[in-house]
């Protein structure tokens, strides 16, 4: 197979590690910085060009969009799927996944585990929403916010109120949760492919932090799930609509609750926790994909020919 790496940082831990997998199982790998990219649109001759050449000759891609270009980026691989391309994850799942509301109302519809979210357009709603998800403490999320960036916990109701207020003035969308007091600072990362689990990390946050972010200063090791730690990473995953997904989750005494389905999940944190070969497992991903695809096309070819010669 040729398989391209959708990245905009070819020296990103993530990135590299992808590249290695994919050669060391004797696939050509290359970089494609998907912003660079641009599509031609017409009937029955869709294309990608990139640096001045159309891309025809790609079989599957593996998707690493960066948050702050997810539009553009998941144009580019809707693109490829036009061209028939395999995909590690599906344009529109990306999408739904980036949007962390739409994210909570897709988990909850499915009836798994959440920390009760609260949303709402003006200010005059701030003592409802409180109220709605329990008191203080709360912890307040921008909606476009990564890596724990525009998490706040307000420790107090006067807190909360204030700060709402204060991203409400900025024009900012926001969620309220509350705090699973539980949780201690920690959470867990479970990495699924293809439906199974293939490797899960214990975040901590670094004293005086509640966020548990590795980019925040937090540290990982390995941890064993449950069954229904499991169970529950599976389902998100599926609901999401992910094939490669980091699933976050916190312990609390009503069960594992999701925080969030990642659709770009870093690999470098994972790996070194668990000592898997993470990557490698997202290629096998492929591998399988792509033999189906070409069990596939002969049979589709058959039943052509036949249908040609009836007529």
């Amino acid at each position: 197979m040729k398989i391209a790496v959708l990245s905009s940082n070819r020296q990103l831990y993530s990135t590299r590690r992808l590249v290695e997998a994919a050669t060391q199982r004797g696939h050509e790998c290359v970089v494609i910085d998907h912003s660079k990219c641009y599509v031609g649109i017409q009937q029955g001759k869709p294309s990608i060009h990139y640096k001045g050449q159309g891309i025809g000759d790609i079989d599957a891609i593996i998707p690493r969009i960066g948050a702050s270009i997810t539009f553009y980026g998941s144009a580019i691989v809707r693109q490829f799927e036009v061209m028939n391309v395999i995909s590690a994850n599906p344009s529109q799942a990306i999408t739904r996944s980036r949007d962390k509301l739409r994210c909570m109302q897709i988990l909850s519809g499915a009836g798994l585990g959440l920390p009760i979210t609260g949303f709402a357009r003006t200010a005059s709603d701030v003592d409802d929403l409180i109220n709605m998800v329990g008191g203080a403490p709360l912890v307040i999320k921008l909606l476009e916010g990564t890596q724990g960036i525009g998490v706040v916990l307000a420790e107090t109701k006067k807190a909360a109120s204030s700060v709402i207020e204060a991203f409400y003035g900025l024009g900012n969308n926001i969620l309220i949760q509350e705090y699973i007091k539980e949780a201690k600072g920690t959470d867990i990362r479970a990495f699924v492919v293809d439906g199974k689990v293939v490797g899960a990390m214990k975040r901590t946050a670094r004293e005086g932090e509640f966020r548990s972010n590795l980019h925040r200063g937090g540290t990982a090791e390995v941890v064993k799930l449950t069954r229904k730690e499991k169970e529950t990473a599976v389902a998100a995953a599926r609901a999401m609509g992910l094939t490669v997904a980091g699933v976050d989750m916190l312990p609390s005494a009503r069960g594992p609750l999701i925080l969030e389905v990642n659709s770009s999940p870093g690999l470098e944190g994972i790996e070194q926790a668990t000592h898997k070969d993470i990557a490698g497992e997202i290629i096998k991903y492929l591998e399988r994909q792509y033999e189906t695809k070409q069990k596939i096309k002969p049979a589709v070819k058959k039943r052509q020919v036949k249908k040609e010669s009836r007529l």
